[in-house]
C-alpha cells in the first residue's frame, strides 16, 4: 500500500505522515471498498477522531448504514437500531457519540439521561420520524379506545412518550405478540406494519408513513437482478414494501441480513435496504460477491468524519430531551428492550 500527498506544506506534510503512519492498521480493515488515494482524505480525521475519544471519555455508536470510514475505523459500537439502543445503556463513557440520526440519539440519551450525547449533524433527521406528530397518536387513540399503540423506533420522544411500547424491525413482530391484544395500532411505517401483520395473528391499525430509503425498491427490481445475476439471494428490509417482501428470499433488519450472510455464506447477494450496508457487510466476507443496486439515505450521509471531529473538540450539538416527555417515552423503550426475542 502506499498514498501520495502532493503540494502539501511541510508541516502539514508531516502531519499527514503521521496520520497515515497510525491509521494504517485500519485502512487494511476498508481497503476493498476505499482505494488507496482515497485514503489520506480520511487518515488525519480518523487519528484526531481516535485521539479526541480518548481526552473526552467518549464512545462512538455507528449504525449500519455509516460509510467505512465511520463504521469499521472509528465507531466503537454498531450495529441496528436496536443493538445500539441495548449497548447505549452499558457503556461507562461520560459522552456518547451518536452516528445515526436524530431519533437514535434521542434513545440514547433517554437509555443514559446522565449523560451527554452528542450528534454530528442536527440537521440528520428520518422520513419516518417526520411522518408523524405526538398529537396524531393522541387522536389515534381517541379513535381506537383501549388499542394499544407501537411505535417504531424511528420516532421523536414526543412519540415515544405517547405510545405503549416501541419496536424495531428486527423485533417487531415479538413485540406486537407480547402485548396479548387482539389488534394493536402500529405506527409509522406502514409497510413494516402490513409485513408483520402478515406473520402474526393480530390486526394491525397502520400509519401510511414510508421510509424514503426502503419505498423505491419495487418487484420490477428484483426481477431483473434475478435475470441478470443466476442464483443470487436477495435480502429485504421489511420496511419494503409488502410485495417486494414477498418476491424477496430473506426478510429482515440490517442486523439479520448481516446474520444471514455470515451463516450462509451465498455466492452471490443483494442487500436491498441503503447503501452503506452493502460496503460494510462485504468487507468482512470477501468471498461473497456482493450486487449493489442500493437506495442512498441522504440523512445518514449527512453524517461525516470532518462532522465528527468537530462534534468532538467543540463538544457541540447535544441532545436534550424535556424530562416531562423522556419518562414517559424511557418507559416504552425499556418495555420494547425487556421483550424476549424470537
Amino acid at each position: 500500500m502506499s498514498f501520495q500527498s502532493v503540494g502539501l506544506a511541510a508541516g502539514s506534510a508531516s502531519n499527514l505522515a503521521a496520520a497515515l503512519a497510525r491509521t494504517t492498521h485500519l485502512y487494511e480493515r476498508v481497503k476493498t471498498v476505499i482505494p488507496p488515494i482515497e485514503w489520506p482524505v480520511f487518515a488525519t480525521d480518523i487519528d484526531a477522531i481516535l485521539r479526541l475519544k480518548r481526552e473526552r471519555n467518549a464512545i462512538l455508536l455507528a449504525h449500519n448504514y455509516q460509510t467505512p470510514e465511520i463504521f469499521h475505523c472509528v465507531a466503537d459500537i454498531v450495529g441496528d437500531s436496536l443493538v445500539l439502543a441495548r449497548e447505549a445503556i452499558r457503556t461507562d463513557a461520560a459522552v456518547i457519540v451518536l452516528c445515526g440520526v436524530h431519533f437514535m440519539a434521542e434513545t440514547a440519551k433517554l437509555l443514559n439521561p446522565e449523560k451527554m450525547v452528542l450528534i454530528p449533524d442536527l440537521e440528520a433527521g428520518c422520513s419516518l420520524a417526520a411522518s408523524i406528530t405526538a398529537a396524531d397518536v393522541r387522536l389515534l387513540r381517541e379513535s381506537y379506545p383501549g388499542v394499544p399503540v407501537v411505535a417504531y423506533v424511528n420516532t421523536s420522544a414526543e412519540v415515544k412518550a405517547e405510545s405503549d411500547i416501541c419496536c424495531t424491525s428486527g423485533n417487531a413482530g415479538a413485540v406486537v405478540e407480547s402485548l396479548g391484544a387482539p389488534r394493536v395500532i402500529m405506527l409509522p411505517d406502514e409497510y413494516l406494519a402490513r409485513n408483520v401483520a402478515a406473520e402474526t395473528h393480530v390486526e394491525i391499525i397502520a400509519w401510511r408513513g414510508h421510509c424514503e430509503v426502503h419505498e423505491r425498491f419495487t418487484v420490477a427490481d428484483i426481477r431483473a437482478l434475478r435475470a441478470e445475476h443466476p442464483g443470487i439471494r436477495v435480502l429485504a428490509h421489511p420496511e419494503c414494501p409488502p410485495e417486494v417482501v414477498a418476491e424477496a428470499d430473506y426478510v429482515g433488519s440490517t442486523q439479520r441480513m448481516s446474520d444471514y450472510v455470515a451463516r450462509l455464506r451465498p455466492a452471490s447477494v443483494v442487500l436491498l435496504t441503503e447503501c452503506s450496508m452493502s460496503d460494510n457487510v462485504s468487507i468482512q466476507h470477501p468471498e461473497v460477491a456482493f450486487v449493489r443496486p442500493c437506495n442512498l439515505c441522504p440523512h445518514m450521509k449527512r453524517i461525516t468524519l470532518a462532522k465528527i471531529r468537530t462534534t468532538l473538540e467543540t463538544m457541540r450539538h447535544e441532545v436534550t430531551v424535556d424530562p416531562a416527555v423522556a419518562s414517559r417515552a424511557r418507559r416504552a423503550v425499556e418495555r420494547m428492550l425487556a421483550v424476549k426475542p424470537q
